[in-house]
């Protein structure tokens, strides 16, 4: 027999008004009932609880609980009785049994319980095994089995997406923005106790899933965190990379395990589920072997007056030494103030230089700031930056107003 709690008794109340033929009679007889609430008859909620009336649904995550018991129907005692529970699952077969001691004897009318526990891991079908083997007072051994098959359902559905912070100002560089979607697609509420991303040794995570008001955090789906049949929630977490990562521009790149989502929730009278994700995998952009990046630009400037934009340049290399060349190129609004084809130097493999360029816009309105090309003459290669930035450009006139 499985190992459910019980659930809260339901009635369907009948009632008339007092005009009606029946008069006062269904309204009396709630009365009576003894699973009704006192004082509120009328509801469908009882103060009795039922027990379960079949296996119902097991879920991945939760503890699947059974009580099994050995009976002997017979009027002989018999002896060396072993009792052996497996759960058989698609890839293994667990042993689930307390004990693998034999019991010396069983009387007439006697009987050998047993409670196992196991937490689910696998959806799919499972099928317990129990098997029996004992001695009769003849001497004769005996065995046999009974098999119990269940199907284990899945109950979240998880979906993730990852979104890469491109600003690349010193405060934000490398951030990692993980949205995970989470829909309950059983068909009882459940109560989302926590769910928490943990991050690969790479990483520090924040949650973005609450608000802070004054010294309490309130969490932005309110104090009660119940999530309805078929309904979704999304959760946010931004990454960052530790110092040590961070300041190794090759290390961040190709493919990075960012961690795994840890989710628990309880349904019903308190039952517990756990699930946690694999290990969560994003694709970081491509920089190539040169990484321009800006380090400081200001967010609005006067129309046709020069301003100052601080790059940062990395040899994402991690056994090549370039020998870079700056050109700067004119597009219609954006205009470079300076010596175009100047010489860099050389860069070491996983080094970086910080550079002051001037530029200014001839057309107003938001330009984006492009025009850029490195190359680096150790392989005559050219390396073009386009749209790197935005900035507002506003009438000198309208600034000072």
């Amino acid at each position: 027999m499985r190992l459910t709690k019980p659930t809260l008794f339901t009635n369907i109340p009948v009632t008339c008004e007092e005009r009606d033929l029946p008069g006062d009679l269904f309204n009396q007889l709630m009365k009576d009932d003894p699973s009704t609430v006192k004082g509120a008859e009328t509801l469908m909620l009882g103060e009795m609880l039922t027990l379960p009336q079949n296996f119902g649904n097991i879920f991945l995550g939760e503890t699947f609980s059974s009580y099994i018991s050995v009976h002997n129907d017979s009027h002989q005692v018999v002896k060396d009785i072993l009792v052996k529970a497996d759960l058989q699952t698609s890839s293994q077969r667990l042993n689930l049994s307390a004990s693998s001691a034999a019991v010396a004897e069983l009387k007439q009318d006697c009987c050998i319980d047993d409670v196992i526990h196991h937490e689910v891991k696998e959806i799919g079908t499972h099928i317990l095994v129990c098997a029996v083997s004992y001695t009769t007072q003849t001497g004769e051994k005996m065995y046999f089995r009974k098999f119990f098959k269940f199907q284990v359902l899945k109950p979240l559905d998880v979906k993730t997406k990852f979104y890469n912070a491109e600003s690349d100002l010193s405060s934000v560089t490398d951030e990692v923005f993980l949205e995970a979607q989470i829909q309950n697609i059983t068909t009882s509420p459940m109560f989302m106790e926590k769910v928490s991303l943990e991050p690969s040794i790479m990483y520090n995570v924040v949650e973005l899933n609450t608000v802070s008001h004054t010294e309490d955090s309130i969490s932005t789906f309110g104090t009660r965190t119940y999530l309805q049949p078929m309904d979704t929630r999304q959760y946010l977490y931004c990454l960052k990379p530790k110092q040590e990562f961070a300041e190794k521009a090759g290390v961040i790149k190709g493919v990075t395990v960012i961690g795994k989502l840890d989710i628990v929730w309880k349904t019903n009278l308190g039952e517990r589920g756990r699930l946690q994700t694999s290990q969560l995998q994003r694709m970081a952009p491509g920089y190539g072997d040169v990484r321009l990046s800006l380090e400081t630009i200001p967010d609005t400037v006067n129309l046709e007056e020069p301003f100052d934009i601080t790059c940062k340049i990395t040899n994402c290399s991690s056994e090549r030494t370039m020998d870079l060349v700056l050109e700067m190129c004119n597009t219609n609004s954006i205009h470079w103030c300076g010596v175009s084809g100047r010489q860099l130097g050389k860069l070491h493999p996983t080094s970086s230089l910080h550079l002051t360029l001037t530029l200014l816009s001839s057309v107003q309105g938001l330009q984006s700031v492009s025009g850029l090309r490195l190359t680096d003459t150790f392989l005559k290669r050219t390396y073009e930056y386009d749209d790197i930035a935005q900035v507002c450009v506003v009438s000198s006139k309208i600034k000072e107003n």
